[in-house]
């Protein structure tokens, strides 16, 4: 396996033609979609299930993610520990998480038979057949509430939320994905159920398997996972992000030594033509660390922060495109205004030809330690069948992002970003709490 891997790295850096791993894909005959990666190294197979139920399904805010949470607390006839007890007599694990457009489950297993078969078994009842029941519910409810609390403590998730609130505000992705206290308390069992039947069915699923297998025994296995489940539908459309019409600037009081700034405006969507233009400009605004314009302008000329940032984060419908950093109070305003100039001049400008070559080398020399490993390439497998990505994008990846030119970051950074129409959000101490549009 790692000699497979150091001959992409070698192939990559070399300039040679570099092929991704053979994706795979097929419908189950419930509806599931399912994309198969053979990688017969070790005897081990990775599968995940990923459903569209995250929260911007929400009946009631958070419910999705106390909905997935809830999966692996009890399942079938087995309570939580015997289900533990199940996965580790065989060195098996499972995993589950919610996000914003996706909630999933995660297994991996050894492939020798009755691993598999423990595994597999577990898995149906945990997403086909959970309990739900009360006590677990409460008890989930409580941790729940107790991390809520913890981010009233935490600046920066202060301002994370307020960023997301201000920034889609009626849209179904302001909500953070654990809802509010207040929702929280009043979730009820009934709430959970429904949210399940509607969204954990096999039509609304994506199967992402990669392991010692071959392409029958993952046909058989893809068909036994949702085994217990309902055809059902697929979650209806996402109502698309609406672009800012002004700016809109948030300073919120907190006792902190350091204020966190936040920046940023609706950004793009997987699968959106300007992905790998936006993300190439990015990764030299400031995606790319200490040696990114931010950073250099930010924290190396003026030592105003030690960490400074930005990203597009894609999701289903426009994710935000956010530019981060923290600061001494003091300095909050002037770091702030260092921030815009940097991305002005960068939307009027471009980048130069010397920092477009460097972020090229650094993508696509980094890119083969992105799929280096089994667990790695699940995850893209369930991205682009999520999303719907075409099954070449690892294989074509790296010649996308040396495509790329400088008058195309330029002209799509102008397109796509209004500087004069940003979000910013303030959190510090001392400052008073304000609203301007």
């Amino acid at each position: 396996m790692y000699s497979r891997w150091l001959l992409v790295l070698i192939l990559v850096g070399s300039g040679h033609l570099w092929a991704g791993p053979e994706i795979q894909s097929w419908t189950t005959s419930k509806g599931a979609r399912v994309l198969y990666v053979s990688a017969p190294e070790l005897p081990m197979v990775d599968l995940r299930i990923v459903f569209d139920a995250g929260s911007a399904r929400d009946a009631v805010p958070g419910v999705a993610y106390l909905t997935n949470a809830l999966l692996e607390e009890g399942a079938g006839e087995w309570s939580a520990d015997q289900i533990a007890e199940r996965l580790d007599s065989v060195g098996a694990e499972m995993s589950v998480s919610s996000h914003r457009d996706m909630a999933m489950v995660s297994i991996r297993s050894l492939t020798e038979k009755r691993a598999l078969a423990t595994t597999i078994d577990t898995l149906v009842a945990v997403v086909g057949s959970p309990r739900f029941d009360e006590a677990d519910l409460e008890r989930n409810r409580k941790a729940v509430l107790v991390s809520l609390n913890h981010d009233e403590q935490s600046p920066g998730t202060v301002a994370q939320k307020a960023f997301m609130k201000a920034l889609f505000r009626e849209h179904p992705y302001a909500t953070h994905t654990e809802g509010t206290k207040e929702s929280m308390a009043n979730i009820t069992r009934q709430d959970v159920i429904d949210h399940h039947r509607r969204y954990y069915v096999a039509t609304n699923a994506v199967i992402a398997i990669v392991g010692a297998i071959d392409r029958v025994q993952a046909e058989q296995l893809a068909e036994q996972v949702i085994s217990g489940l309902k055809s059902g539908e697929r979650a209806e459309a996402l109502p698309p992000v609406s672009d800012l019409e002004a700016a809109n600037r948030l300073a919120i009081p907190f006792p902190s030594s350091q204020s966190h700034i936040l920046m940023g405006q609706p950004g793009i969507f997987r699968g959106d033509p300007d992905y790998f233009v936006l993300y190439v400009g990015n990764h030299i605004l400031g995606g790319s660390g200490l040696v990114s314009l931010l950073s250099e302008e930010v924290r190396e000329k003026r030592g105003l922060s030690y960490s400074v940032y930005s990203y597009f984060s894609p999701m289903r419908r426009n994710g935000p495109f956010l530019i981060g950093a923290q600061t001494q109070n003091a300095k909050a305003d002037e770091a702030l205004e260092v921030m815009r100039q940097t991305l002005t001049r960068f939307i009027e400008s471009g980048p130069s030809e010397a920092e477009l070559t460097a972020a090229k080398q650094n993508i696509t020399g980094g890119f083969p330690l992105r799929i280096a490993s089994n667990g790695k390439i699940l995850e893209y497998l369930a991205m682009l069948g999520f999303y719907d990505l075409p099954l070449d994008y690892l294989e074509r990846f790296v010649d996308n992002i040396n495509s790329v030119s400088r008058e195309q970051i330029r002209e799509a950074f102008q397109r796509r970003i209004q500087p004069d129409n940003l979000i910013t959000v303030v959190v510090g101490n001392g400052q008073t709490q304000t609203q301007a549009n």
